[in-house]
């Protein structure tokens, strides 16, 4: 019988895309077929570096260049970030599933799901990119994605508080107005691959803010109060321009985060007017 811990290392270190969402693919149809042993002792030693190919090039934030949308380079250029935004989400959803095995199996059912569809997406914007010429890879990118996953190797608390609720909640955030350009431009096909990124990503910040309450309440820890200050800690920005409310609100943010989120988003658009 094959061990679930092995098979996700070995998903997790695959350096080609299409290998490792196959890889992801399988694992998770075995997984829920019950046909895994689950024996954490045997597990392989902890990934520091997820497997990547060796294109993109990844550079500093700052040095990926810029291009407008409204060029055929620039369009394609925005459909690769978001290509690139989803195969780091394929990595950190199989590292959090592999690295914190102690958690209740139920954890790893979660992020297990959340790879599983985080390869979907990826396979939709890649599938994207190239109708319109170009591969994953054809663009710099950059690595900020995963050096979360790094920094926040050390404790499940730490990596569901600031990647769900921070990273991927801006997502959530940002995707209406991608969307609005690209439906401005006729590109329907895509507009329905961000509404099927979407509606999965709205349950991914879902999980991770049921496991951070789960862990908070494990630890004796007051979630907000916490919150605050690993934002202040971590220099995390969770406000930056329009905050989508309804969207955090179906993704499980607490009525005191949401109100704080409102009270904020009246003070950002007051001092841009």
């Amino acid at each position: 019988m094959e061990n679930f811990y092995t098979l996700i290392h070995a998903a997790l270190c695959e350096t080609d895309p299409s290998e490792k969402c196959r890889l992801t693919f399988e694992l998770y149809e075995k997984y829920h077929s019950g046909s895994l042993k689950m024996d954490k002792s045997a597990a392989c030693e902890d990934v520091w570096i997820a497997g990547r190919p060796a294109k993109p090039e990844l550079v500093p934030p700052y040095k990926v260049e810029q291009r407008k949308p409204s060029t055929p380079e620039g369009y394609a250029a925005m459909l690769h970030a978001i290509t690139h935004i989803e195969f780091n989400a394929i990595n950190l959803a199989l590292d959090a599933a592999f690295r914190f095995r102690y958690l209740p199996e139920q954890f790893t059912a979660d992020w297990l799901q959340v790879a599983k569809e985080e390869c979907e997406h990826f396979g939709l914007m890649r599938a994207r990119l190239h109708e319109y010429g170009y591969e994953y890879g054809d663009f710099t990118a950059h690595g900020h994605l995963w050096d979360m996953a790094y920094k926040t190797a050390f404790d499940p608390l730490l990596r569901m508080a600031l990647v769900p609720r921070v990273l991927e909640a801006r997502g959530l955030d940002v995707t209406p107005a991608i969307r609005e350009k690209v439906a401005q431009r006729g590109d329907v096909k895509t507009c329905e691959a961000l509404d099927v990124i979407y509606r999965d990503e709205v349950g991914h910040v879902r999980i991770g803010n049921r496991w951070y309450g789960y862990l908070c309440e494990q630890r004796g820890l007051e979630p907000m109060a916490l919150f605050r200050q690993l934002l202040r800690q971590y220099d995390m920005f969770i406000f930056r321009g329009y905050v989508n409310l309804e969207a955090r609100e179906r993704a499980g943010f607490s009525a005191f985060e949401m109100a704080m989120l409102e009270d904020f988003e009246k003070s950002f658009q007051a001092a841009l007017s």
